[in-house]
């Protein structure tokens, strides 16, 4: 029998820029900055990062960085087609800076930079990576570090495209989410697709899925230009259109393999011992990269993990499998974001988030691994068990009452809280560690029953005593109510506590969190339940994976707790995150409990009449029009109104006003300017507007919110989010409640769907003018002041001060323009905008003297809008009325644009984010005094400033009293708080 060859080495490439931008932007720029030279060091952070996870985990025998070559836009795709990257936009200031720091680096690591002027990074890589595939380098196989979709097309059995924030294999089938795309088919699909980024022209309407089945079917480009008789209709078209711009963008998006560029396998051998530790200590000293020191010492001294070349290599040996490609564990508005940051994105010793320095370490898993499962050899991770019998549940529950805390989370079978059955509760008390107790899985009658679980639960989670610590907690308190267990003692979540400390994190999931803060890399889903087509359910996941996966939860929700508790207290947050954040978080778990009752009938009524005034629109639209046409293809749309009569086909001749990347435009703003043109007398625009606002209304609510009714109990349970919008507003999803129409007659006709229970009414309260009497309270404007104590009409009131006319002789277009300044003045409204939103009544030059008028009489107003600003430039932040924070680095960039973004992201998050502030505090007292006074009625929505509740008939009059009261004292401002409220069988009667 032959011997089995050799382990081939392993040569690492990093897709040098590739990582640095990648670092760039994982990091918010502006959070970090050397506490020597002062210099933003985000992205250097987290390349170094990444950069020390390479060689502490996977110990590669050869190691380069290829980069673009230095200050050299032209190469040879340029020189083809001159548009080639033509519109990318110039790098941040602090980039370029941070990538000589990046090299300098590299350089004392002694790990080569291979650049070639002429061609870019890609071709570099493609070159070296065919050398090894043709054997030139003897028994080498390359990895490249990065995920770009181009350098699909290199995979091979010896060449691997590795992401290595997430330990996995990138191929095309994952890049493109096609079955059967080769690595040679790449080119061809990325010319189909074409590439906004980088300026590749592509075909029109075809995307990464659908390049990726063309050429599949096909199996090239060429053989499917050949058969374009085969593709039916536009798509047809667009192709034969396309067809010698495709054959260019194949041209682009091909990579040379045979560059000049010098390279060394040799010169590649990397060596830890070699380093010159304490020169490059040295340097991230300056930096102030204290834990980097510490980490580069370790891999020097080869204490740096497992060696070899193996991915994910784990310290209890044995070579970790890459993870599959899929969604994680995430924020619950953004459900299918991934988690795009380093693992050690985590704030900096010095110039960190806010200018709060955070030192403590990772907590480290222990080594013990609940089972052997093969899923689970990975990584060695906490000392997780899995209860079956009630007896190891009794015990687990006495060391909960000994500890006086807990972590925990549940475990479903679906996304819905309010219909998904339970398949588990995990729990910990120590970090490290974490119990399962499986309800549900393919092992039943092995473990205890759900009623028999929650019985033994019941009296600690129940028990306001002990504090309950948890991530995204709504979800958890409605699973647990569902099944009967009311839990109390909510004390901590993770993802609030996250969102508290950063609301502009791109990410408050479990897993970015544990990246950034622990460095740890949680088992993802997919794990479990595969994705696409093949997703299955947690309750048939092999049971030792799954009391691993949710037993890790509540560990790695309790070591986010450690890490975060310090944090708030150090950015004085504590009375926000205790005092309002975390009651909300029961506030909203109980809005959608509740939901709101939804008439199906009534839906299918509306549908049934808008589908018929649908129906008479296309004919008029049609007999309208030069030729017979879909009034739902934008093409034909344009073609019949932008072509001349005596085109083919003929059309109106009407002006262009604006173009896309595809021709004339045709959205909703210059159809509504041609409806509005009094020169021009066809129908067609103005029944084309119509048109679409009813097939919207349709399809977006009427057909949605059926679809959305919980057939159970015949309500719609909307989620609500608190830690999604940057400045403290509430968002809602599944449906979007909060996007119900109210502007014109028939979208508010959708209301009459939302209803009372038989026997109740509707109540609805609602603050009237809140964000202006918001901005007179921070400002102290005595003329704001002195017209909202007065409770004048505020329009008229200010009017008459910017116009210098006693305010009964006001006119209509004077309120207007005055009522356009109060709301568009804290959102930085300009005189071009003031004039659009005018209907072109003032030309610009008049709009500014308004605008400069109204700063005048009301200077107070412009120097809290200045005050905002100074405090953003000063501070990088600004605070609400109850210190919320937000980031504002953009004020702080030398682009005009991108600093006057800022600007106005800055009082319009004190301004708007304050009275969130206010109706947050509103629906927390209303939550707590509700049942007491009126013990059968229920908070339902929060739509904006508005808030609705249900009660039996004989209580919705007291009930109205009581709640407007409350939201009128919900703070005390210098100006009297307005609450206009209303009663009624349905949401539209209650306006």
């Amino acid at each position: 029998m032959a011997e089995p060859s050799s382990e081939p080495k392993v040569l690492y490439l990093i897709d040098g820029h590739a990582q640095f931008f990648r670092a760039y932007h994982a990091i918010r720029p502006g959070t970090m900055s050397s506490p020597v030279t002062r210099e933003p060091t985000n992205m250097v952070f987290g390349f170094v990062g990444t950069l020390l996870k390479l060689l502490r985990e996977h110990r590669p025998h050869y190691l380069a960085v290829v980069i673009d070559a230095s200050g050299d836009k032209e190469t040879f795709r340029s020189t083809i087609y001159p548009e080639y990257k033509a519109h990318r936009p110039e790098p941040p200031d602090d980039f370029r800076p941070q990538v000589a720091r990046c090299l300098q680096v590299l350089q004392e690591m002694d790990i080569p930079i291979i650049a070639e002027e002429g061609v870019e990074a890609d071709d570099v890589i493609a070159t070296i990576a065919r050398r090894a595939e043709r054997g030139e380098f003897n028994n080498v196989k390359v990895r490249i570090i990065s995920r770009d979709k181009d350098l699909t097309q290199l995979v091979s059995d010896r060449v691997e495209l590795f992401d290595i924030h997430k330990d996995e294999v990138v191929t095309p089938e994952s890049v493109f989410g096609v079955p059967g795309v080769t690595p040679a088919m790449v080119p061809d699909v990325l010319a189909l697709m074409g590439d906004a980024v980088d300026n590749v022209p592509g075909v029109p309407g075809v995307g990464p899925k659908t390049a990726g089945q063309l050429i599949v079917q096909y199996g090239s480009l060429d053989n499917l230009l050949d058969h374009l008789d085969e593709i039916k209709g536009k798509r047809r078209e667009n192709l034969e259109q396309s067809r010698d711009l495709v054959r260019l963008s194949r041209r682009l998006v091909g990579l040379k393999e045979d560059c000049e560029a010098p390279f060394s396998l040799d010169a590649a051998r990397f060596d830890p011992a070699a380093i010159d530790l304490p020169r490059v200590q040295a340097t991230f000293r300056e930096l102030g990269f204290n834990r980097h020191q510490d980490d580069l010492a370790a891999i020097v001294n080869g204490q740096g993990g497992a060696s070899g070349d193996k991915p994910g290599a784990a310290a209890a040996g044995g070579a970790a499998e890459p993870r599959a490609a899929g969604s994680s564990r995430s924020s619950p508005a953004s459900s299918a974001a991934a988690v795009e940051e380093p693992e050690h994105a985590r704030p900096p010793e010095a110039g960190g988030l806010f200018g709060y320095s955070l030192f403590a370490d990772a907590a480290k898993p222990g080594a013990a691994i609940i089972d052997d499962h093969p899923a689970l050899a990975a990584a060695a991770r906490g000392d997780y068990r899995c209860l079956r019998t009630a007896a190891d549940v009794s015990s687990f529950v006495e060391d909960v009452r000994r500890t006086g805390f807990v972590s925990f989370d549940t475990e479903t079978d679906g996304l819905s809280p309010i219909s998904a059955n339970l398949c588990g509760v995990s729990l910990s008390i120590a970090p490290g560690t974490g119990v399962y107790i499986p309800v549900r899985s393919p092992e039943q009658g092995t473990h205890l029953a759900a009623a028999a679980a929650l019985d033994l639960l019941r009296p600690v989670l129940e028990d306001p005593a002990i504090a309950k610590i948890g991530h995204n907690m709504k979800f958890d308190l409605n699973v647990l109510r569902t099944h009967g267990v009311r839990v109390r003692g909510v004390a901590f979540d993770t993802m609030v506590a996250s969102y508290v400390i950063d609301a502009t994190r791109s990410s408050h999931g479990m897993d970015a969190l544990a990246l950034a803060f622990l460095r740890y890399a949680p088992i993802p889903i997919t794990r479990l339940i595969g994705s696409g087509k093949a997703q299955s359910t947690f309750d048939r996941a092999p049971l030792p994976l799954a009391a691993a996966y949710a037993a890790e939860d509540a560990d790695i929700t309790l070591r986010l707790r450690g890490v975060f508790d310090p944090m708030i207290d150090a950015m004085h947050l504590r009375d926000l995150f205790r005092d309002v954040e975390m009651p909300l978080v029961e506030v909203l778990a109980e809005l959608e409990f509740n939901g709101i009752r939804v008439d199906p009938v009534e839906l299918d009524r509306q549908r049934d009449a808008l589908n018929g005034r649908i129906a008479d629109l296309r004919r008029r639209i049609i007999d309208a029009s030069p030729f017979p046409f879909n009034p739902d293809s934008p093409r034909q749309l344009a073609e019949v109104l932008f072509n001349r009569p005596d085109q083919e086909p003929p059309g109106l001749g009407l002006k262009v006003l604006k173009r896309g990347k595809t021709g004339p435009s045709t959205d909703v703003e210059v159809l509504e300017k041609l409806a509005a043109d009094p020169a021009i007398d066809s129908p067609v625009p103005s029944l084309i507007v119509e048109h679409r606002q009813l097939t919207k209304l349709v399809n977006t609510y009427l057909v949605a919110l059926k679809d959305a009714i919980n057939p159970r109990t015949g309500r719609v349970h909307a989620s609500f989010h608190q830690t999604v919008a940057a400045t403290g507003r509430l968002a809602s999803s599944d449906p979007n409640l909060q996007n119900i129409p109210i502007r014109t007659d028939v979208g508010r006709e959708i209301r009459r769907a939302f209803v009372a229970d038989p026997g109740g009414a509707l109540i609805t309260a609602d603050y009237s003018q809140i964000e202006l009497r918001i901005l007179a309270h921070l400002s102290g404007d005595p003329g704001l002041i002195d017209a909202f104590r007065r409770d004048m009409d505020i329009h008229t009131a200010v009017a008459a001060e910017v116009y210098r006319v006693p305010p009964d002789q006001v006119t209509p277009a004077q309120r207007s323009s005055a009522k356009m300044i109060n709301f568009g003045i804290v959102y930085g409204i300009t005189p071009f905008g003031l004039a659009r939103r005018l209907g072109g009544q003032v030309t610009n030059e008049e709009a500014a003297a308004i605008i400069a008028d109204y700063k005048h009489r009301f200077s107070r107003i412009n120097e809290f809008l200045d005050a905002c600003v100074h405090a953003a430039e000063r501070r990088g932040y600004v605070e609400t009325i109850l210190k919320r924070r937000r980031a504002i680095p953009q004020v702080l960039s030398r682009h005009p644009q991108e600093k006057a973004l800022g600007e106005r992201m800055a009082i319009n998050s004190v301004v708007q984010g304050s009275a969130a502030d206010l109706i947050k505090v509103a629906m927390i007292t209303l939550h707590r005094e509700l049942p007491g006074a009126f013990p059968r009625a229920r908070m339902l929505l929060q739509i904006h400033d508005e808030l609705v509740f249900e009660a039996p008939r004989p209580d919705a009059e007291p009930l109205r009293s009581f709640v407007v009261d409350r939201m009128e004292h919900a703070m005390n401002l210098v100006v009297p708080l307005k609450v206009g409220s209303a009663i009624g069988t349905s949401w539209i009667d209650a306006k």
